[in-house]
């Protein structure tokens, strides 16, 4: 048992704070920047955002976006340095057995931190404001720049079974990471 979260509802619009980030509601303004963050192969390959990306998939992404936290089961903020231009993505999912998080940053931004600190801001905010003690990640072993995050924001390979499956017609096998709450 990952955690228990809060079923209450998000707040309509969030923005967090910490380790040198601004985490921030996606708004119309991102859309043409979206395409440039998410329309690349180790995206395409690893995660489940369509591929490939464009200015109609930006405006997809943004409406499910904020389906799913009017839903209550998922927030999607931009990682920015100062509020301002979007460098990623980092997501919390959240159901009655879990609280997951997620992360996708663009090509131009990484090698800076900002998935591991994105990763430890959000964690924060699952711990301090729904009540989870715990948050997982789930990622494929052979994604080296997603284990190393999830080593730097300091998660744990747990002893669960892979979880496996298939999407884009490719199949994967994720392993859980954890983190319990301070």
């Amino acid at each position: 048992m990952s955690s228990t979260p809060s079923t209450s509802s998000f707040p309509e619009r969030m923005e967090l704070s910490g380790e040198g980030l601004v985490l921030r509601d996606w708004t119309e303004a991102d859309l043409a920047a979206m395409p440039e963050l998410f329309d690349h192969p180790d995206i395409a390959y690893w995660t489940p955002i369509v591929s490939p990306f464009d200015a109609a998939a930006a405006r997809a992404r943004l409406a499910r976006d904020r389906q799913l936290r009017a839903d209550g089961t998922t927030i999607l903020l931009a990682i920015t340095v100062d509020g301002g231009a979007p460098l990623g993505e980092v997501m919390l999912r959240r159901d009655t057995e879990s609280t997951e998080l997620g992360y996708a940053i663009g090509p131009a931004h990484r090698g800076q931190g900002l998935a591991a600190r994105a990763v430890r801001v959000m964690a924060a905010y699952a711990f301090e404001q729904l009540g989870a003690r715990q948050v997982i990640l789930e990622l494929e072993a052979e994604n080296a720049p997603s284990v190393a995050v999830a080593t730097k924001a300091g998660f744990t390979l747990l002893d669960r079974p892979l979880i496996e499956g298939e999407e884009k017609g490719r199949p994967y096998a994720l392993q859980t990471w954890g983190l319990n709450r301070p």
